[in-house]
């Protein structure tokens, strides 16, 4: 799959959601998972999942972090190059995530941390140099708002169904999820998109007209042809 990991390096989230619709897929952008620092850059890998539920008192106590289902349990299962999706139920009251724990996150090669939550020790997160797609941050820990229960199983994150082993896509425009089977179909037809509308935009600039151009009508898309068949 590293071939196509490749080509959706340069394949935009957006082109993703469009690419995803033709499959009649509409919700795979993570609502509210937003770059803490936008950098134009763009991240992909599969996604190492994680949940929580709502706060359980007797359950959600600082004690619970050295408990053998923790998140620090969670973060030494994740294989180098994935991308953690943590399920915090959009609350935005209590951090997922402080700066130690981001720190052996990027020390252990994890791509990116992808949450609809938000995270703690902003400070700190960001010396850790690992991509951070939230809602935010606050001070309080999880255990105030929040209950981890498990890793590596189906979560809802942002408004999306998200299984072990599928294709993130992050930019500064958020989060994407493409199920696994439909990565290389993704991969194909975003890298042929984005190729046209490349072609579209050089078009636009020179003063061009939208309609017949984008969609292409017969005469946009042989124009097309011969702009790539130029091109080689």
């Amino acid at each position: 799959m590293s071939a196509a990991y490749d080509v959706l390096r340069h394949v935009t989230t957006a082109t993703v959601t469009t690419m995803l619709l033709k499959k009649g897929i509409r919700r795979c952008w993570i609502d509210g998972s937003m770059p803490l620092v936008p950098t134009g850059e763009r991240i992909v890998g599969p996604a190492f999942t994680l949940r929580f539920v709502p706060v359980r008192e007797d359950l959600a106590t600082p004690e619970s972090w050295g408990k053998p289902i923790s998140t620090r349990a969670a973060i030494e299962a994740m294989p180098e190059g994935c991308i953690a999706v943590a399920d915090a139920m959009g609350v935005t009251s209590a951090g997922i995530f402080g700066d130690i724990l981001v720190m052996r996150m990027a020390r252990r090669n994890v791509k990116a941390l992808v949450t609809d939550g938000v995270i703690r020790d902003k400070a700190g997160c960001l010396k850790a140099d690992l991509p951070i797609f939230c809602r935010g941050t606050a001070a309080p820990a999880s255990v105030n708002g929040l209950t981890f229960v498990g890793w590596e199983e189906p979560i809802a994150c942002g408004g999306c169904a998200i299984f072990p082993g599928d294709v993130i896509v992050a930019d500064d425009d958020g989060a994407v999820v493409i199920p696994k089977d439909l990565v290389d179909f993704v991969a194909a037809e975003g890298e042929e998109h984005e190729r046209y509308e490349s072609w579209v935009v050089s078009e636009v600039e020179r003063g061009v007209p939208l309609p017949g151009l984008y969609p292409p009508n017969d005469e946009a898309k042989a124009r097309y042809q011969a702009w790539k068949s130029k091109r080689g």
